[in-house]
């Protein structure tokens, strides 16, 4: 008989599954990283909108605040046909108003009392004011000669610009959020203090309602 000549089978070498496990695992991560860069970034612009926002209308309630500190109290006279006091002299341009009282009209020499009289000037000054700029923001000055202390002036100013505020709260029907005082004493005279006439026209009250070029 023929002697058959059987060789035992060769097992498969352990690399040969190594390298392909490895390539496996590499070909896995690829794939992932892929599917992930497909999806795009999200980011949350909330935040920054949120704070834009604020920023532009903080900005804007800024900008539209009146300087009381740069009234210009020598503007040209103008008219208004509900003021028909002369005594009450109106001067106005594109951002305020100015509705001017002497002291001897409005109170006595070194008082802070309104006279008697004053409420009829106030009353026509009010309703301009209810007319025209309602919802204005109003200052109200206190103006002195120079004759005496300049801190007693001051304090005089103050007093009767507080005076004025309370009439127009509560008889002539402005909103008291919108009136504020400012009290210049003997500075900025509205004219010169070296004769009697310059020291009574200084001796004053000035309403002035902040305009910014429309009415209210």
């Amino acid at each position: 008989m023929a002697q058959l000549d059987v060789q035992p089978k060769r097992k498969g070498s352990p690399f040969i599954w190594i390298i392909f496990a490895i390539l496996a695992i590499a070909t896995a991560v690829l794939l992932y990283r892929g599917c992930n860069r497909t999806q795009p970034l999200k980011l949350d612009t909330s935040d920054t909108i949120k704070k834009d926002t604020v920023k532009t209308d903080s900005s804007v309630i800024v900008t539209t605040q009146p300087d009381w500190n740069s009234v210009d109290f020598t503007i040209p006279r103008s008219s208004m046909a509900e003021v028909t006091d002369t005594a009450i002299i109106v001067r106005g341009n594109d951002k305020y108003t100015i509705y001017s009282l002497g002291e001897n009209i409005l109170f006595n020499a070194g008082k802070s009392t309104l006279q008697q009289g004053a409420a009829e000037k106030l009353k026509q000054v009010a309703a301009s004011l209810q007319k025209r700029y309602k919802m204005a923001a109003i200052a109200i000055y206190g103006h002195t000669d120079s004759v005496g202390n300049a801190g007693d002036n001051k304090a005089l100013g103050a007093d009767r610009a507080n005076a004025v505020k309370e009439w127009l709260a509560t008889k002539g029907g402005i909103l008291p959020d919108k009136l504020s005082v400012h009290s210049l004493g003997e500075k900025q005279p509205l004219a010169t203090n070296d004769t009697d006439r310059g020291r009574a026209q200084n001796r004053s009250v000035e309403i002035v309602a902040y305009t910014n070029g429309e009415n209210q």
